[in-house]
C-alpha cells in the first residue's frame, strides 16, 4: 500500500506543481512609490548603441486603480544632444516599456492613493562622465 500512496503524492504534486509556477509567475503587487518606480525601471530595455545615442528621456504617465495608463503619456524631457533620430527611437522604447509593465499591479490601498496622479518617470540611459578630481581648497573644513 505504501507504493500505492507515494504514486498518489507524486501525481497530485504533479498536478499541483503548475498551480504553484502560475503563482509565482503572478507579478508582485505594488505598495509604494518605490516598487513603482522599481516595477516601471525593471521593464525599460533602452535601444542599442547601434541604433540611437544613449540619452535620457522623461515621460509623465497617470495610471487609474486598475494599473492601466490613463491619458497619453507626455514625454517632457529629453536630452539636449539628442537628434531626430535619437528621439524617434528613444520614445518607442518609452512606450514598449510601459507596455510591458501595464495593468500596474497596485494593491487596492495604492490603487486609491495614485489614481489619476501623475508621475514623472526619468530613464537613464547614458554613461556618466567621471567627477572631476580638481581639488577646491575651498570646499574642505579646516579644524584647527
Amino acid at each position: 500500500m505504501r507504493p500505492h500512496h507515494a504514486l498518489v503524492w507524486l501525481a497530485a504534486a504533479l498536478l499541483c506543481g503548475p498551480l504553484v509556477s502560475a503563482a509565482r509567475a503572478q507579478p508582485a503587487e505594488v505598495n509604494t512609490l518605490k516598487e513603482t518606480f522599481a516595477k516601471l525601471y525593471s521593464c525599460w530595455k533602452p535601444p542599442p548603441e547601434s541604433r540611437a545615442h544613449a540619452i535620457d528621456i522623461t515621460v509623465v504617465v497617470s495610471f487609474n486603480r486598475a494599473g492601466e495608463i490613463l491619458g497619453h503619456p507626455r514625454i517632457s524631457y529629453e536630452s539636449e544632444q539628442a537628434d531626430d533620430n535619437d528621439r524617434l527611437v528613444y520614445r518607442v522604447a518609452v512606450m514598449e516599456a510601459l507596455q510591458r509593465c501595464t495593468p500596474m499591479p497596485f494593491t487596492n490601498a495604492m490603487a486609491g492613493a495614485v489614481a489619476g496622479r501623475p508621475f514623472a518617470v526619468r530613464f537613464h540611459s547614458r554613461k556618466r562622465s567621471p567627477q572631476p578630481t580638481e581639488k577646491r581648497a575651498w570646499l574642505h573644513q579646516k579644524i584647527l
